[in-house]
């Protein structure tokens, strides 16, 4: 009897929430609010550098790898490898940054560098989702979609989440990084090419080329009324309402979208800084929909898997970004927004001090989820820090460890939320982007 009552109260409970949650889809979810807590930083910008960046060769130095350079390095299965790049001390703090980050360098002051992250898997996929879910296994809402849940969005006519990627196919775990999974469809991310260079071309079908906009806005006044005959008659549907907001936003969109994507509207001056590139292009557009009110813009700037003739190749991929995110940290910056902006760079785990066994005469390094650097910049973080420590060789975190967890929590505490209260009851039970876990990072928050 116990057994039957726990499963008829699931079923009721499903019932007796349903018209809420509609109703809170059909009174604008997007809308602008609040987080409980005070907070700095009102929007997020996450530059993904997918394919796990070297930790020793760009924010976590390691000289004593020098010393045993071609020696074996006992329980790590090979022989270590010093950097072959030099660490130069930057800004007041004198926090010492890879010569691959030239540009990035200079904003060092502003940034706290986690040095002792760790995941659960070092494969890409599921390390991947991870990063962006906090979920290894069960399709969960990603945090762009709990931070537009959270905060809805200060621009009513684009989407509150917009993930710009440089073409190339979809990243490893392909939708799932920007899903909304159980949360209402209207916080899921939207996707968008930037490889492409005119507005058509990066969000097809942003523009409706058979009937004007007075008659989509007739056929969209047209669905309300009968989604209202609907929910007077039948009963309110909580994705019927998300798909309608969705017509709502694409409408609107035909007009505010064109705009914020047209980084050619940009000074020559401004556009130069950024550099005529496709991460150049992400890295401008990011500023402009931030500028524009969108709450969550996600960067991914990926490529970073050397495990071999890594003194070319990570140089190479790290000169694709240095320039453009020189940029938009000095824009930022200069535009009065660094302050409000939360900015994040780093991958999804980090790489051996050994070296890769595949890369014979021009070697890399091998996947480690057990050390990993991120940094963190703009709103309300502590800038000029360094947290955590690895090793002496850089394989290991060892002092403050920082896990995925621990990482969410503290940027939703740095979004104004107690990471274990931004729930959504869904299947008989309340979720939340830290699962179980997790730690908001107090040493990084100003």
């Amino acid at each position: 009897m116990g057994f039957g009552a726990l499963g008829l109260a699931g079923l009721l409970g499903q019932e007796m929430f349903r018209d809420a949650r509609a109703e809170n889809v059909l009174g604008s979810p997007l809308e602008p609010r609040n987080p409980p807590l005070p907070a700095k930083a009102k929007r997020v910008v996450h530059i993904f550098a997918q394919g796990a960046p070297s930790q020793v060769d760009t924010w976590d130095p390691k000289p004593a790898l020098a010393q045993y350079s071609g020696k074996s390095l006992p329980g790590m299965g090979g022989v270590a490898m010093p950097s072959p790049f030099k660490f130069e001390k930057k800004g007041r703090s004198g926090i010492e940054v890879s010569e691959v980050f030239p540009k990035i360098g200079e904003h060092v002051d502003d940034m706290a560098i986690i040095r002792s992250m760790y995941t659960d898997i070092p494969a890409h996929e599921v390390a991947t989702v991870m990063m962006n879910t906090g979920s290894l296994r069960l399709a969960k809402p990603c945090l762009g979609s709990w931070t537009v849940y959270g905060l809805g969005t200060e621009n009513q006519n684009m989407p509150g989440f917009i993930s710009l990627r440089p073409g190339g196919g979809l990243p490893p775990g392909g939708t799932q990084n920007w899903q909304a999974a159980f949360l209402p469809g209207v916080y899921q991310g939207t996707s968008v090419n930037t490889q492409a260079s005119t507005v058509e071309e990066m969000i097809q079908n942003i523009k409706n080329p058979y009937i004007s906009l007075k008659e989509q806005r007739r056929q969209l006044d047209l669905i309300h009324q009968l989604n209202d005959l609907h929910s007077q008659n039948l009963q309110k549907d909580a994705q019927l309402e998300a798909r309608i907001q969705a017509y709502e936003i694409a409408f609107k969109m035909q007009s505010a979208a064109s705009d914020a994507f047209d980084w050619h509207k940009e000074p020559e001056s401004v556009k130069a800084a950024y550099g005529n590139t496709t991460q150049g292009r992400q890295m401008l557009i990011a500023r402009r929909l931030l500028e524009r009110g969108v709450r969550f813009v996600q960067v991914w700037a990926g490529g970073w898997d050397h495990h071999n003739n890594i003194e070319e190749r990570l140089p190479e991929q790290a000169n694709q970004i240095d320039q453009p995110l020189g940029a938009f940290m000095a824009d930022l910056k200069q535009r009065g927004l660094l302050d409000s902006t939360l900015v994040i760079w780093g991958g999804e785990f980090g790489r051996t001090a050994t070296r890769d066994r595949n890369g014979n005469d021009n070697p890399g390094r091998d996947h480690n989820s057990k050390a990993f650097s991120v940094w963190m910049a703009g709103g309300g973080v502590k800038g000029g820090t360094i947290y955590g420590a690895t090793d002496e060789f850089g394989a290991r975190a060892v002092e403050n460890k920082v896990h995925i967890h621990d990482l969410h929590a503290t940027i939703l505490a740095l979004l104004g939320f107690d990471h274990t209260k931004l729930t959504y009851r869904y299947n008989g039970r309340d979720f939340r982007l830290t699962d179980v876990a997790g730690n908001a990072v107090k040493g990084v928050i100003a």
